[in-house]
């Protein structure tokens, strides 16, 4: 039986991560980057799909957490005779990762065992093992090689990897295994000792720079240290996810690939950061973007790999039943060639607040924001698949126009601001034709409130960012209408749905569950609008939702009281960080977002 996914834990090294079950086991590794090839891939199937277990042979009480301010885990687990902790992290070293497990004697004895099943492939491949003359052992399958290090003595049994020993007190046994490509030659010197040293001080030492949130500061700690934890070192990119295709709905088909980074996230990951103060991933992950979208705008994608690739073909693992037998699992994502207006206003507004908190020089890529608007302004008005990415037809989404609108307003406002040449008055023009039409044909008022699409009467999340954005202000009556009937008819047992499956036109079977980033922009609309009592009590309620170990998958099913999706999710964490510091900062990053005037470093920092 799959474990419930907030049985899970994270560790990982910037390059890529691992999920560790409850009870000792790895059930998700991909190597040698987030969007790599699985080896582990019991996630989505069984144990025979890979995975690596380290457990007591009897039965144990089990306790977890991570050590303060880092990203190492410690699993406890107490038996009759003894007690035993399991610490797994992954350094941040070299050009190929590794996992070390360390079994630490606290009391008593241990009788414990280990599993390692590795099949490469998504679990499709048996790999040919051996032992090496050091006593390691090497599985190797084509261009993948895994090599395991251990003074256990392991042994083949039915194509499993296994061993048993017993852990006295004081006493440590290491486990290391390091993924290489399999024509490169073995890493002899490595020191796990050194190496848990060496990953505690880099965790720390980065987490001392993150600017408190009151009461919610360690919450607001571990989803930045997940955030950094899903980026991609060398480039800079983050991934939404470090799985693919957990359902939205459990037995569902609504499974996607999140291991690819969304334009979409560009402006909430550029100010989560800044006000968390980290400076240099916001300036990294702009980086990245600069580089990711280069090229011409007609080619623009809503997502790209995590070293700006534009190939994310989708394809399906027969082979894998999916987790909980929800079908298919999908590798790729088709989606990344979709037309979504939105990503042309996430563009141009990160490069905004990015110029606004001095992180950029005034005219860098300038020229390619030129090249971006010449192209929105011939294609604003078509229908698109907005922000949800939906597989049926085509619609005009409002928020999409809202998002086209935030395109040309930040390009004036920058021009304005700073001093960049540019069309102004043909963008002033398309920006008033655009909020036009978006308050003529996006706002029903027998509704009394904006809708998902011009002519629907179906309500969108998505609609709680027009005030957000500063498309208009949370005062205006249509805002609190819109506001009032997302309240009405979107709130599922206190939580905020997307959108009604059951009368949406998305291409795919209803039903899913609560969409975790949705309710904290509800929480950011109570907080702009002086609704603070109703904002921290939405806010504690959502936070509850964590797992022990302080991680939020994208969404959450009010009836099973599960979380759902891939898993942990870098929108759930870093709509956290924002909602958090609406509720304690004086400078709020949706109020920054929000307002037309600078707001220099020094701001962001006093708030």
């Amino acid at each position: 039986m799959s474990a419930h996914i907030e049985d899970y834990a994270m560790i990982g090294d910037c390059r890529t991560a691992a999920l560790v079950r409850r009870d000792g086991s790895i059930d998700w590794f991909c190597c040698p980057r987030f969007d790599s090839e699985a080896c582990f891939a019991a996630l989505l199937g069984t144990r025979e799909h890979g995975r690596w277990l380290i457990a007591p042979q009897a039965a144990a009480r089990i306790t977890r957490r991570y050590r303060p301010n880092t990203l190492v885990l410690e699993t406890h687990f107490e038996t009759e005779e003894g007690a035993a902790t399991l610490v797994d992290f992954m350094p941040l070293r070299g050009s190929h990762s590794t996992i070390v497990r360390l079994v630490v004697g606290t009391r008593g004895k241990v009788a414990m065992r280990t599993e390692l099943i590795l099949r490469f492939g998504y679990g499709a491949v048996v790999p040919w093992v051996s032992r090496l003359e050091n006593g390691a052992l090497r599985a190797i399958a084509g261009p993948d090689m895994v090599v395991m290090h251990t003074p256990v003595h392991l042994r083949g049994e039915d194509m499993t990897t296994v061993g048993e020993f017993v852990i006295n007190r004081d006493e440590t046994i290491p486990f290391v295994l390091s993924y290489l490509p399999s024509h490169r030659p073995l890493d002899e010197s490595f020191d796990p000792t050194r190496a848990l040293a060496d990953t505690e001080t880099f965790w720390r030492d980065w987490s001392a720079k993150c600017r408190l949130a009151g009461p919610w500061s360690q919450a607001v700690l571990r989803s930045m240290i997940t955030l950094k934890a899903l980026t991609y070192a060398p480039t800079g990119g983050m991934v939404a996810a470090p799985t693919t295709s957990l359902p939205e709905q459990l037995g569902g088909e609504r499974n996607w690939d999140y291991r690819f980074c969304w334009l979409r996230d560009a402006t909430l990951v550029l100010l989560g950061a800044m006000h968390a103060g980290y400076y240099e991933e916001a300036q990294a992950w702009r980086e990245w973007l600069l580089r990711a979208v280069a090229g011409s705008p007609a080619q623009l994608q809503i997502m790209y790999g995590i070293a700006g690739e534009r190939r994310l073909t989708e394809w399906t693992a027969p082979w894998l039943p999916g987790y909980e037998n929800s079908a298919p699992v999908r590798i790729g994502n088709a989606a990344h060639s979709q037309l979504q207006l939105d990503v042309f206003g996430e563009i141009m507004d990160v490069h905004h607040q990015a110029r606004r908190s001095g992180l950029s020089t005034n005219e860098s890529g300038w020229a390619t924001q030129l090249a971006f608007l010449d192209h929105l302004k011939d294609v604003w008005n078509e229908p698109d698949q907005g922000i949800w990415e939906v597989r049926g037809a085509a619609r005009h989404f409002t928020h999409s126009k809202v998002m086209a609108w935030v395109a040309f307003d930040r390009a004036i406002k920058s021009a304005e601001t700073f001093g960049l040449e540019g069309p102004l008055d043909e963008w002033r023009k398309i920006r008033e034709e655009i909020c036009d039409e978006v308050c003529a044909k996006g706002f029903d008022e027998e509704l009394g409130s904006f809708v998902q699409s011009y002519g629907s009467k179906q309500l969108d999340a998505s609609l709680l960012l027009i005030p957000c954005v500063g498309f208009l202000p949370v005062s205006d009556p249509r805002v609190k209408g819109t506001v009032a009937a997302v309240e009405r008819r979107l709130l599922r047992d206190g939580f905020v749905m997307r959108y009604d499956t059951e009368h949406g036109a998305d291409g795919l079977p209803a039903g899913e569950g609560a969409f975790l980033a949705c309710s904290f922009w509800l929480a950011d609309v109570y907080t702009l609008q002086d609704r603070v009592a109703d904002a921290e009590r939405l806010f504690r309620r959502l936070i509850g939702l964590c797992n022990d170990v302080g991680l939020l998958s994208e969404e959450y099913d009010p009836r099973a009281k599960r979380l759902v999706g891939n898993f942990p999710q870098a929108f759930s964490h870093m709509a956290l960080v924002h909602s958090a510091y609406n509720l304690t900062q004086a400078a709020k990053p949706v109020e920054q977002r929000a307002q037309a005037e600078y707001i220099s470093p020094e701001e962001v920092t006093a708030g």
